[in-house]
């Protein structure tokens, strides 16, 4: 035990004298936090939309102002004709395009039903999809406003509650008010917590080797394992504190709802550490320069962990292959964690399936960077 202590003191050491160290490992997490916590969100408002009115009557410009004077659309030019709306969208000056047809007022009028064009920049197919998703319900609402107006014109209904209606009544749980900073806020931590610890850990063996002091460490009595446990350690006192730290912006700074118990995310997030830690030590036995242990990390481990955790695409979209090789990914286990605490309440007893395969996952890996590390030394 007295010579894992040492080893951790070394460690620490080193920390303090590399000021670097320090800004990388708990002033980059915050502003990591920070800044993905306001710019990852997948709210769409104020979609720069152009108006083509051909018609240019009392009814378009009604039509038009229900699309103005909502939340969803901000309008950036009117125009009078359609072939300027390419170079619109090419720019980027504006997402969407509305044209309102020649004779729609007479049309609606009459009784008919005319058809209203709405082109979106389907290179961002997120945004566009939802901005002709809102489109759609305007126009809809619109077209159901003319007929309830023309039925009391004839007095066919006292009211609108006189039509039938057909009302579905919806409610979102766990997040009722459907933000999305609920969501990505806790994935953010997740990301944090994996690239702060993995980056570091991966340096930690490969440093030695760079500076020479490896054969030093091989000479004395200390076990592998003692060298490895004293490399993890202060690592992990650092992880959980940065866990704390962005556990207190996520919930005090964004606002994001903790009804689980603060014991249940600490331990598991003391789990997820020993995983990360562990990929990290792995990928030092392996590399021979600092360079390398770190192209090797983003590129590897972080980059596809990233991509197929769950963190940006839904796995249930993706093809079943990737789906099956998510099951092997550490970090979409501790993703549901993190989200199951934070938004559903989850406990151990909820979150077995996944404590027991980052389990798993992290024997194997510290298994694996033991067996690695003794291979290098020979």
């Amino acid at each position: 035990m007295k010579r894992i202590l040492r080893v951790v003191k070394k460690e620490f050491l080193q920390l303090r004298r590399d000021k670097r160290m320090f800004g990388m490992l708990f002033i980059a997490p915050v502003l990591q936090l920070v800044l993905l916590g306001y710019a990852a969100t997948v709210d769409v408002k104020n979609i720069p939309i152009v108006i083509c009115d051909l018609d240019n009557t009392k009814q378009s410009r009604d039509l038009i102002s229900h699309y103005t004077s909502s939340d969803y659309f901000v309008p950036v030019a009117y125009i009078d004709d359609v072939n300027q709306i390419d170079g619109y969208l090419k720019s980027g000056k504006a997402g969407m395009a509305i044209v309102v047809p020649v004779h729609f007022g007479r049309d609606v009028l009459a009784g008919k039903s005319p058809q209203l064009a709405v082109i979106a920049d389907g290179s961002d197919s997120n945004t566009s999809g939802i901005g002709l998703s809102y489109a759609s319900v305007i126009a809809l609402n619109y077209a159901r406003n003319i007929i309830v107006q023309k039925a009391e014109k004839f007095n066919l209904i006292r009211n609108q509650n006189d039509l039938p209606q057909v009302v579905a009544q919806t409610r979102a749980w766990f997040n009722p008010e459907l933000k999305s900073v609920n969501f990505m806020v806790p994935a953010v931590l997740v990301m944090v917590l994996m690239v702060i610890t993995l980056t570091v850990t991966s340096l930690a063996i490969v440093k030695e080797k760079e500076n020479g002091t490896i054969e030093q460490i091989v000479v004395t009595p200390l076990h592998d394992l003692e060298f490895i446990l004293g490399k993890m350690i202060p690592f992990t006192l650092i992880g959980m504190i940065e866990v704390l730290l962005v556990l207190i912006i996520s919930v005090f700074v964004f606002k994001v709802p903790l009804r689980g118990e603060v014991s249940t995310l600490l331990v598991l997030s003391f789990l997820f550490i020993l995983v990360a830690l562990g990929l990290g030590l792995f990928v030092s036995t392996i590399s021979k320069t600092q360079q390398q242990a770190t192209m090797t990390a983003q590129f590897f481990i972080m980059l596809p962990m990233l991509i197929l955790s769950g963190f940006i695409f839904p796995i249930e979209n993706m093809p079943k292959f990737f789906q099956y090789i998510t099951y092997f990914i550490p970090v979409r286990y501790f993703m549901e964690i993190v989200r199951g605490v934070f938004l559903k309440g989850d406990g151990f007893t909820d979150l077995w399936p996944q404590t027991l395969a980052l389990f798993a996952i992290g024997s194997i890996v510290l298994s694996l960077s033991v067996y690695m590390f003794r291979r290098s030394l020979r």
